[in-house]
């Protein structure tokens, strides 16, 4: 089943790292990944919203509620393949490596920037890697309440969307709403349940001058909350 991201028009080209990105990773992996976005999109019978906004290889910051295990790779499926060589998802590493075949889909699939929760350094934080790591080409999909929602309400924001966004103030800020994939993996289950889900994806927003880091992250919030059906 195809998602309606899947049926828009082609992406005008803008960045050609979008082939370099390709062309780095194995047959293998690619396949892997094209037959994954489709699972993922088939299991959850995804719908895909575009809201003031439309997928472009520009550099974005797609911040999200998180529901379920399957959210970074459910949203990196809904975006078209031009976009989905660029864009990179922040996970947790400790959930992340654990295994061959699930080191494997993070960092050789879904190229995943694994962040190490046990070992935040002041000079080394994780939004400095980051930044590092997506020089000035590639997106990230992140999710600001740091934990999954056991109740489906979006908790508060971290502060490491407001960094992220006074660091590299240029990057995109793109909202994204996922709705009901809390049901189709629910917390603790290993297989999914098939069930309707809406992904809907946000216009963009950036940190304003003088904007204090609480006026910004509740604003963040807000704007994902907006998203909601």
């Amino acid at each position: 089943m195809l998602s309606p991201a899947d049926t828009l028009p082609p992406l005008p080209p803008r960045l050609p790292a979008a082939g370099i990105a390709a062309q780095g990773r194995s047959a293998l992996c690619r396949i892997a990944g094209l037959s994954l976005a489709a699972l993922a999109r088939l299991l959850s019978g995804a719908s895909v919203r575009w809201i003031a906004s439309q997928p472009d290889t520009c550099q974005r910051v797609y911040f999200a509620n998180h529901t379920s295990h399957l959210d970074a790779l459910l949203i990196w499926a809904s975006l078209p393949q031009e976009v989905r060589e660029l864009t990179r998802p922040v996970a947790a590493k400790d959930y992340w490596s654990r295994g061959i075949v699930r080191r494997w889909l993070a960092e050789e699939v879904f190229d995943a920037l694994l962040i190490d929760r046990t070992d935040i350094k002041v000079h080394q934080s994780p939004v400095d890697l980051m930044l590092r790591e997506v020089g000035t080409t590639q997106s990230l999909i992140v999710f600001p309440e740091g934990s999954r929602s056991v109740t489906g309400e979006v908790g508060e924001f971290k502060s490491g969307l407001y960094y992220l966004a006074k660091k590299r103030p240029d990057i995109e800020l793109l909202p994204v709403h996922i709705d009901n994939l809390n049901r189709v993996l629910p917390r603790g289950e290993f297989l999914p349940v098939p069930l309707l889900s809406c992904i809907s994806f946000g216009p963009p927003l950036w940190l304003e001058q003088g904007e204090s880091k609480l006026d910004f992250l509740a604003r963040a919030r807000r704007a994902v909350l907006a998203l909601k059906e």
